[in-house]
C-alpha cells in the first residue's frame, strides 16, 4: 500500500522543522561577515537558481503560475518575512527571534479564516489559545523586552508570512500550480525584492569566508531550496491550520539549538511558554482525539 498523501505532507513537515531550526542559527551567525539585506538576498536568488534547475532537470514547465499572486506571494513569503527576520537578528538572540516570528499561526488563521472560508475548529482554537499564553511568556511584556525595534521586527515578518502561505493556499485553490513551479517563482520575485532593497541599504561589505560560505550554502541548498518544497507541499496537503500552528515545532527546536550551539540559555518563563506552545500543538493536530477515537 502506497503513503497516503497526508502521510507524506508530515514527512515534509518534520523535515521542514528540523532544517529551519538549525537555520536560525545559521542566520544569525553570518551577520558576523555579512549585512542582513546582501545575505538575504544571495540566499534567496541563489536558492532561485538552484529551483530553477530542479525544473529543467525534472522537466518541468518554466512558465510562471499567474503573475501577479505569485508576485505578492514572494513579497509576503520570501522578501518581507526573511528580510524583516534577518534585520530582527542583528539585535536579538536567534532562539528569541524565531519564537517572536511564529507568531504566524495566530495571524494565519484569522486570514485563512477571512480569506478562505477555512473556519477553526473548537479544538483549533484551544490549540490557538494554548500556544498565545506560551508566547505570551516567551515575550515578557511586563519586563524590559531588550530591543523592540527587533521585536517588532519579528512579529511583523510573522505577520507577513502569514499573508504569503494564506496566498499560496488560494493559489494552489485556484489554480493548482506544480509546487516546484510556484516556489521557484515566488522565491526569484522575492530575492529579486531583496536584492534591490540591498542595494539601496548601506550596509557592510560581506567578508568572504569559509564560514560565510558554509553558512550561505546550508542556507541556499536545504533551508530556502529543499525546505520551502516542502513547505509548499504542506500547504497542499494539510489545512491551513495545521500547518501554520504545526509549524511552530520549529522555533521550539532552534531555541534548544541556541542554547547548545550559541549559548543563549533561555529564561524560566521562555520555558514555560515553550511548555504551553508544545500543549497548543498538541491540541491542534488532535492526537489525543485521534487515541480515543482509535480505542473505540
Amino acid at each position: 500500500m502506497s503513503p497516503s498523501p497526508s502521510r507524506g505532507a508530515l514527512s515534509a513537515l518534520l523535515a521542514t522543522i528540523l532544517i529551519w531550526a538549525y537555520s536560525w542559527v545559521v542566520m544569525k551567525q553570518v551577520l558576523a561577515y555579512a549585512g542582513p539585506f546582501h545575505f538575504a538576498a544571495l540566499r534567496y536568488l541563489l536558492g532561485a537558481a538552484v529551483l530553477f534547475a530542479a525544473l529543467l532537470l525534472s522537466r518541468q514547465s518554466l512558465r510562471p503560475p499567474p503573475l501577479l499572486p505569485t508576485l505578492l506571494i514572494g513579497l509576503c513569503q520570501t522578501a518581507a518575512f526573511q528580510g524583516l527576520e534577518q534585520w530582527a537578528l542583528l539585535d536579538g538572540g536567534a532562539g528569541h527571534v524565531a519564537l517572536l516570528a511564529y507568531t504566524m499561526p495566530f495571524w494565519a488563521v484569522l486570514l485563512a479564516w477571512l480569506l478562505l472560508g477555512d473556519r477553526p475548529t473548537a479544538r483549533h482554537w484551544l490549540g490557538l489559545a494554548l500556544a498565545a499564553v506560551g508566547l505570551l511568556c516567551i515575550i515578557e511584556p511586563w519586563h524590559d523586552m531588550g530591543s523592540i525595534v527587533s521585536t517588532t521586527l519579528a512579529i511583523a515578518g510573522g505577520v507577513a508570512w502569514a499573508a504569503g502561505t494564506v496566498l499560496s493556499k488560494r493559489m494552489f485553490h485556484r489554480h493548482a500550480p506544480s509546487v516546484l513551479n510556484l516556489t521557484a517563482w515566488q522565491m526569484l520575485l522575492g530575492g529579486m525584492a531583496l536584492g534591490l532593497l540591498a542595494l539601496a541599504v548601506p550596509e557592510r561589505a560581506i567578508e568572504w569566508n569559509w564560514a560565510f560560505i558554509g553558512g550561505l550554502t546550508y542556507s541556499v541548498l536545504l533551508a530556502s531550496s529543499l525546505a520551502w518544497w516542502l513547505w509548499s507541499i504542506v500547504l497542499q496537503r494539510l489545512s491551513t491550520t495545521v500547518a501554520s500552528v504545526s509549524s511552530l515545532g520549529v522555533p521550539i527546536v532552534s531555541v534548544l539549538l541556541a542554547w547548545l550551539i550559541l549559548h543563549e540559555q533561555p529564561s524560566a518563563m521562555e520555558l514555560v511558554g515553550i511548555v504551553f506552545v508544545l500543549l497548543g500543538l498538541l491540541a491542534v493536530s488532535g492526537v489525543g482525539a485521534r487515541r480515543h477515537q482509535g480505542a473505540r
